[in-house]
């Protein structure tokens, strides 16, 4: 499934915050469009450069169609560079820290190969109004729950009254909080996104998931489709 704009498509899914291989593989085969891991090296889900190349190299051959996704946050030119040679590269890089519209936009011309989506905290209508000047920068918004202590993966949510009525230029996909007993609540709120981001809810300890968890909220995002 291409992660990118175009003609109708199912919600898509994507399961972050992933540490171990097998259970990877595991959630791909449950139906999941992309895998994302974190390359910020403060979070409790951090996976070093050659363990997350190892995983992704071991994604690529497992499945062609898998997204993968690589977290990153404020990493210097030499960094991005870095990460997006060699084996086991991500096809989308999400960011997650200060980068301007014009870093991303800057970013998006460098390396036109890769996606780059560029993810919002958000705690008022004010995040939601500066979410709309990147949305010609950046090939999705990931629009994910504030927190004044982390970047992202606290399992807060995002108030949906925010969200009611929002459109966007580009793909955007909700992130904070996902799990299957919060999907009819965010379409009772007839909020549509392109897709699901889901991490902390979902996981027995950071980084390793509970694959009932998973399965339940693939399942309740497939009957929306």
């Amino acid at each position: 499934m291409s992660l990118k704009m175009g003609s109708p498509k199912p919600t898509a899914i994507k399961i972050c915050g992933i540490t171990d291989t097998n259970q990877a593989k595991h959630i791909a085969s449950l139906g999941a469009d992309a895998i994302g891991v974190i390359g910020v090296e403060k979070s409790p889900r951090h996976l070093t450069d050659v363990k997350r190349r190892i995983l992704f190299s071991e994604l690529k051959n497992f499945s062609q169609e898998l997204e993968l996704v690589l977290v990153i946050a404020d990493f210097s030119d030499s960094e991005i560079t870095n990460v997006l040679k060699g084996d086991g590269s991500p096809s989308i890089i999400q960011l997650h820290g200060n980068e301007s519209p014009n870093r991303c936009n800057e970013l998006r011309k460098r390396y036109p190969n890769c996606q780059w989506w560029k993810a919002i905290r958000v705690h008022s209508a004010l995040e939601i109004n500066k979410a709309h000047q990147y949305e010609e920068h950046v090939d999705a918004l990931l629009l994910d729950a504030w927190s004044p202590q982390f970047l992202g993966g606290t399992g807060q949510r995002v108030s949906l009254e925010l969200l009611k009525e929002e459109n966007f230029a580009c793909p955007w996909w909700l992130a904070g909080g996902i799990s299957a007993e919060w999907i009819p609540q965010i379409l009772k709120h007839e909020i549509k996104p392109f897709g699901f981001d889901a991490s902390s809810r979902l996981e027995t300890s950071p980084g390793i998931k509970d694959l009932e968890k998973v399965q339940e909220l693939i399942k309740s995002v497939k009957k929306i489709n």
